[in-house]
């Protein structure tokens, strides 16, 4: 659109132009570069108006050189994590094998940055000698499967709920509206830190999982738990405004039931929101699971994520500031990478958007 008017703008110049007489031959050049200019951004415009939503969308991500380098590097650690056993046995490390050689007598690692060298990539762990790189690997592997169950969960229970009372409204809507207040008020953080362990043993006594595992199912549900009620108010608000649109009200004169009008009216015209909320939910998720493990909440030794790791070089932060400052480091690149994502997918599929 602002590209018609552009060019509308510019025809209306040069019909101007053209009722006086040129006064010498560069004047003739200089309308024919506008006639030229006018065509190229008629056929740009034109180009643009004949292109899908999805591709309108990617082609305004691609523009974004932040939310393109973000895909790039997000990209990079999640393959990392993925192929984690690979890249392990390729450098010929272990996630829990020691390495006594790497470590002096007082137990530190050989060598400066934390022992780092071609054998050990990020350096070793003070103490035990375990390697760096090979914890954070496998470790990424952990949060990065909390933060996705629990976003991919979330979002869509908070779909589910968002949309029947948003459209069904009434009673429904009262009922887990006064609900989803009374969850979003209520210390999710406080209750998590104390029910962790005896929900843990309880998981472990009806055989669902044990000691890890277990951990993560329990950090997983209050994660869902208290993460559904924010974005089903989302939707919720959409889904009331949109059944007020003409399609729906179309639809509903036609005849179509609510199943129909839900899953071919309302839900393709959710989905942006939801991309854009899972993109933004999985690094707050990811940094809460590495939250809970630095308190002891979460995935315990000999086990390996962000929060443990941190948690173990806390104490040696005097003697070998390497080992805090490289995971914490690549930590903050997972999730500053993700937020840039999640902005940059935000902004491609705002229809409002200036790219």
């Amino acid at each position: 659109m602002p590209g018609l008017i552009y060019c509308a703008v510019l025809r209306f110049c040069i019909g101007f132009a053209e009722t006086e007489p040129p006064v010498s031959g560069r004047s003739g050049k200089v309308y024919q570069l506008a006639e030229n200019a006018v065509l190229e951004v008629e056929d740009s415009a034109q180009e643009f108006a004949q292109r899908t939503p999805k591709q309108i969308a990617w082609m305004r991500f691609r523009r974004n050189k932040v939310g393109v380098v973000s895909a790039w590097v997000a990209i990079f650690f999640v393959l990392a994590a993925i192929l984690a056993p690979v890249i392990v046995r390729v450098l010929g490390l272990s996630n829990v094998d020691t390495y006594p050689d790497a470590l002096n007598e007082y137990a530190m690692p050989i060598g400066k940055f934390g022992g780092i060298s071609l054998d050990h990539p990020l350096g070793v762990e003070p103490g035990a000698g375990r390697d760096v790189l090979s914890l954070l690997l496998y470790g990424s592997r952990i949060s990065y499967t909390v933060a996705v169950i629990t976003s991919v969960t979330s979002i869509g229970l908070g779909m589910l709920i968002g949309i029947a009372t948003g459209y069904f409204r009434g009673r429904v809507d009262a009922i887990v509206g006064r609900f989803s207040d009374f969850l979003l008020s209520f210390p999710g953080t406080f209750m998590i830190i104390a029910l962790s362990l005896p929900l843990t043993q309880r998981v472990e006594a009806l055989g669902i999982a044990k000691d890890n595992a277990a951990r993560i199912v329990v950090l997983v549900v209050f994660f869902v738990f208290f993460g559904w009620p924010g974005f089903a108010r989302l939707i919720r608000s959409q889904a009331m405004s949109m059944r007020e649109r003409d399609f729906v009200m179309a639809a509903q004169a036609m005849g179509a039931s609510s199943w129909r009008i839900i899953t071919k009216e309302l839900l393709p015209n959710l989905w942006p929101t939801a991309i854009v909320f899972l993109s933004l939910s999985l690094p707050g998720f990811l940094s809460a699971e590495a939250v809970f493990s630095f308190l002891g909440v979460g995935v315990q030794a000999p086990a390996s994520t962000f929060g443990l790791v941190l948690a173990d070089a806390v104490g040696y932060w005097r003697d070998d500031p390497a080992y805090l400052l490289i995971p914490s480091t690549m930590l903050v690149i997972i999730v500053l990478s993700l937020n840039l994502l999640g902005d940059a997918i935000r902004d491609a599929l705002d229809p409002k958007g200036s790219r």
